[in-house]
């Protein structure tokens, strides 16, 4: 990161790319920057959480506003589609980074993530984006290991990956279908359900919880007034997933061995 006067870090406010960002700022100081993209498919909790870190870190921290919605190859919502989401964002963030001067844009993407179906990583690839934690096979044990060394209060967030994960490929995505997810979401988590996955099967809602919360999500009043907000959101029906919340559950059961 020293090679560079200037320096631009996509950040989405996990882990991973909160750590990138505190160690480019701490490098860097003024010359370091951290860009959100923000579009509906990022859940209003999570955009305020990237600001108070950004603030906590140091980092200058900007947003810019993404229309991956607005593209076919996004919004129909195929197995590559994390790939036109981070075309688009990357396009945003190489604009940004060129008018501030910064020859090089650094991401979060960590170790472990190269072994996952992850079409995005190429989309960073071709922009020219560069991954400091992967190239120094940095994974995400590590990356909470470091982020708890220096201090920082969220070392142990979950992994909490955009709302449109929670839609089975080929069912496409739209703007008030990302907002009725989030929605459902966040009531889940003002009834103390931090971990949280509320899949999206056309009209039906499928809840995933940590196994261990299961039993709390089923207790009489609880699952009625669950029935009933998630109805209010707009969907039909809802069901829990006994399996539990298993994070890229609809990537494994689509990419498993088919053999």
């Amino acid at each position: 990161m020293r090679r560079h006067e200037r320096l631009c870090v996509a950040y989405s406010g996990g882990v991973d790319s909160t750590l990138v960002a505190a160690i480019a700022f701490e490098q860097l100081g003024s010359m370091a920057m951290a860009i959100t993209g923000v579009s509906p498919a990022l859940a209003p909790h999570l955009r305020a959480e990237a600001r108070q870190q950004a603030v906590w870190v140091g980092i200058e921290h900007r947003e810019v506003q993404t229309a991956e919605l607005d593209d076919p190859a996004y919004s129909s919502n195929p197995q590559d589609r994390c790939f036109a989401c981070k075309r688009e964002l990357h396009r945003h963030l190489g604009l940004i980074a060129a008018a501030a001067g910064a020859a090089q844009v650094v991401d979060g993407v960590n170790h472990d993530d190269l072994g996952d179906h992850r079409p995005g990583i190429d989309a960073a690839r071709l922009a020219g984006v560069r991954s400091p934690l992967a190239e120094l096979a940095i994974d995400k044990l590590m990356v909470r290991s470091l982020s708890r060394v220096l201090g920082f209060p969220w070392w142990n967030k979950p992994a909490q990956p955009c709302l449109a994960s929670r839609f089975p490929y080929g069912d496409p995505i739209a703007a008030e279908r990302l907002r009725r997810v989030g929605a459902a979401e966040e009531w889940l988590r003002h009834q103390g359900f931090p971990e949280v996955r509320v899949r999206s099967h056309g009209q039906a809602a499928r809840v995933e919880v940590p196994v261990d919360r299961i039993a709390s999500l089923v207790e009489p009043q609880l699952r009625s007034a669950l029935v009933e907000a998630l109805m209010g959101f707009g969907f039909t029906a809802v069901s829990l997933d006994l399996e539990g919340l298993v994070s890229g559950k609809l990537n494994r059961d689509r990419f498993q061995d088919r053999g």
